[in-house]
């Protein structure tokens, strides 16, 4: 029973939570003000929100009939049967109680604005594939993917630790936003014909395969000239491009159930950026 829900949370995309986190908090203590209180509630938030949305999603695919035993992507365990309709959405409901909590402890710190925040960030976790007008099967997903798993965690992160928010801030968190959405992008290459007959309209579905892998190369491209900053940046870009063009040129020559691994190589990819942005700051810091 662990083993599907261990399955449900979709452990090989967390690292796109835990990623701004950790480029948020870099920037901070570039400024001498990381509050690693901050970053520790921070991260657990976006870790329980995300979870909260995986469940939602598993819950709400197969409400919308979406979701088929059968289907090419990883086992789902409400459509498989491996966890009852009605446990699922119990499930996520007590995962964003956890995670209202969890921001409810930053108030003292952000204020109440932060009520509002939570509140959004929880109501589009749900519409991402729930409600009249589920987000992801309208060709919005990677919006929101690019918003709620780049803008809102780099710069929401940034501003409690220093109570301000920056150009570089912006322009990491777009960094952030496009290698999330390209875990996207793979999940729904992966899943364009069975989306196509079943009428998920899909940004895939819509604008076909093909904007899939360009939109995939650009995004890693765009996100990599932030690294480039410094001489050692620069050389660091050049490593993480490298790993980019790797995976890109992996993922055009496979086809099928093969593909699930190239969301779990996406995702450790914006992870390695982050990281290597990290390494970056602290070579910087040492050197001056």
């Amino acid at each position: 029973m662990i083993k599907h829900w261990i399955s449900a949370a979709r452990p090989r995309t967390l690292p796109t939570s835990i990623a701004p986190v950790i480029l948020a908090t870099t920037y901070s203590w570039q400024q001498g003000k990381a509050n690693w209180w901050v970053f520790t509630i921070c991260l657990l938030f976006a870790l329980a929100a995300q979870i909260a949305s995986n469940f939602a999603n598993d819950y709400f695919d197969y409400k919308n009939g979406s979701d088929k035993p059968n289907r090419v992507g990883p086992r789902r365990a409400v459509a498989s049967g491996d966890i009852p309709p009605r446990t699922m959405l119990t499930a996520t409901i007590i995962t964003l109680a956890i995670a209202a909590i969890l921001g409810c402890m930053l108030i003292p710190i952000g204020g109440w604005q932060l009520v509002v925040l939570g509140a959004i960030i929880i109501l589009f976790a749900l519409a991402y594939s729930a409600g009249p007008y589920p987000l992801s099967y309208h060709g919005l997903g990677e919006v929101t993917v690019f918003i709620f798993f780049g803008i809102v965690p780099v710069t929401a992160t940034y501003w409690l630790q220093t109570a301000t928010v920056e150009i570089p801030v912006i322009i990491g968190a777009a960094a952030m936003g496009l290698l999330s959405s390209n875990i996207l992008l793979v999940n729904n290459y992966r899943d364009y014909q069975t989306d196509k007959q079943d009428g998920k309209l899909t940004s895939v579905v819509i604008l076909g395969r093909r904007f899939a892998i360009i939109t995939y190369l650009v995004n890693g491209i765009l996100a990599t000239t932030i690294l480039a900053i410094t001489y050692t940046g620069a050389i660091f870009a050049i490593l993480f491009l490298a790993l980019h063009l790797k995976t890109w040129q992996g993922l055009i020559k496979t086809q099928g159930q093969a593909l699930n691994a190239y969301i779990g190589l996406t995702a450790r990819n914006q992870l390695i950026f982050t990281l290597l942005y990290l390494a970056v700051a602290l070579i910087e810091a040492a050197l001056k």
